[in-house]
């Protein structure tokens, strides 16, 4: 277990960043996709991280023949997908974990979904639940709802109407794609439009996945395979939020982050940073898929904000998002975000006992907490495993020092983040 050491800043950074890691759910669902189609799909910009990589495998696992060169991934898939020899390794991802039991969940087979400590200590019955409703063949520890899990696909599952109970993009994806094969029109449902790259990118591939005025997602079963992918995965808004957020804390400092995806269910952590007083500027430059652009950060004064909606488009920025709220004038409230208890670890739990150790007053919730702005001391935190808790406090960093404990699970969704950290320093 490693640790790494932060100093405080002494001057201001002016930054293009360009090499910032390609977004993650997009390169997991291009792997996992790109098994739906019979011809080979192209991937430029592949994240070519340890999350990543692992769902790579897996479906190279499943019998697709993979060739790589740097973060160029072609993926071509066999007629029918092979039941694997060996448990499927999903690392530390519950992205893959849950959307390949939606994958899984009608091939012909046996599988077995593993990973490491940490994913296996997460909840699974919100997806493995609705599938099992469904027909689908689902078991694993602690009555179903912890990992490993087992799958045995059935050749065909009940289309659905359902309204989720939980606003998970994960969930919706996994019901989505277990659509693709049940024997009708299924229906879904959320309360709160989640993150939508899984309905873009079929509707790319030419699925019939359409919303109707009931704001239902109506998904047709598939008659034939979908187009292959030929896609660029654009830069990771989440990953690039933490560098926004360096930004944002620093006097006279200004960021250039690009070609990121720019879709609103993304971005909604640059529209509160804006709201806190930090200068945001979206450049969209083309729309494939996804639409991609540059995004520009600048420093200025920061203010409390209350953040209560559309929470699962920032679900993954909060964390980030505390470190400037910690450094605004006032107070500012995180709530409707129970969510982060289930995340790699629980969130509102290391996000408050780390301020605490850096002297930030704050009232924790079961759904969120309050934090009183002021200033940040040095301390040593613990990240509980979770990659954005340790890169949110190395951010933290560069306003007060941070000593950082157990980084290693950064790499598992950007390698290079601390490479970049120390060009601010430059």
């Amino acid at each position: 277990m490693q640790s790494f050491s932060i100093d405080a800043l002494k001057k201001p950074f002016n930054i293009v960043i360009d090499n910032i890691a390609s977004d993650k759910s997009i390169s997991h669902r291009c792997a996992m996709f790109s098994l739906l189609s019979s011809e080979t799909s192209h991937i430029k910009n592949f994240l070519t991280a340890e999350d990543t990589l692992n769902t790579l495998s897996i479906v190279e696992q499943l019998g697709a023949e993979i060739k790589r060169d740097g973060s160029t991934v072609t993926i071509t898939p066999k007629d029918t997908l092979s039941e694997p020899a060996n448990v499927l390794d999903c690392g530390n991802s519950g992205t893959a974990m849950r959307l390949f039991c939606g994958f899984l969940a009608s091939i012909d087979g046996a599988f077995t979904l593993v990973g490491d400590k940490y994913l296996h200590s997460r909840p699974m019955k919100r997806v493995a639940n609705p599938l099992r409703s469904i027909g689908a063949k689902i078991d694993g520890r602690e009555d179903g709802n912890k990992a490993p899990l087992f799958i045995r696909g059935v050749k065909e599952l009940k289309a659905f109407t359902y309204h989720s109970p939980v606003d998970s993009a994960q969930v919706k994806s996994a019901m989505i794609l277990a659509a693709l094969r049940a024997n009708g029109v299924s229906k879904y449902k959320e309360n709160e439009l989640t993150r939508d790259h899984t309905e873009r990118m079929l509707k790319g591939m030419g699925a019939k996945v359409e919303t109707d005025n009931e704001g239902f997602i109506n998904i047709h079963p598939l008659t034939s395979p979908l187009k292959p992918l030929n896609i660029t995965v654009p830069t990771d808004p989440s990953s690039a939020f933490f560098f926004a957020v360096a930004a944002a804390i620093t006097p006279n400092a200004k960021v250039t982050i690009k070609n990121v995806t720019l879709n609103p269910t993304r971005t909604e952590a640059y529209v509160v940073l804006k709201r806190m007083g930090a200068d945001v500027e979206f450049i969209e430059k083309e729309n494939v898929y996804e639409p991609m652009g540059d995004i520009v950060v600048s420093a200025n004064e920061l203010n409390g904000v209350d953040v209560s909606e559309n929470i699962s488009w920032l679900i993954d920025e909060l964390p980030a998002l505390s470190i400037a709220m910690s450094l605004a004038n006032g107070k500012s409230k995180v709530s409707n975000a129970k969510e982060l208890r289930v995340k790699e670890s629980d969130r509102i739990s290391s996000v408050v006992n780390n301020l605490k150790l850096c002297g930030v007053n704050y009232t924790e919730f079961e759904d969120g907490y309050e934090i009183t702005g002021g200033k940040l001391k040095k301390a040593t935190i613990n990240s509980h495993g979770d990659h954005r808790i340790a890169m949110s406090f190395a951010i933290a960093g560069l306003n007060s020092g941070m000593q950082i404990q157990d980084v290693d699970c950064i790499l598992t969704s950007f390698p290079n983040f601390k490479e970049i950290l120390d060009t601010l320093k430059a």
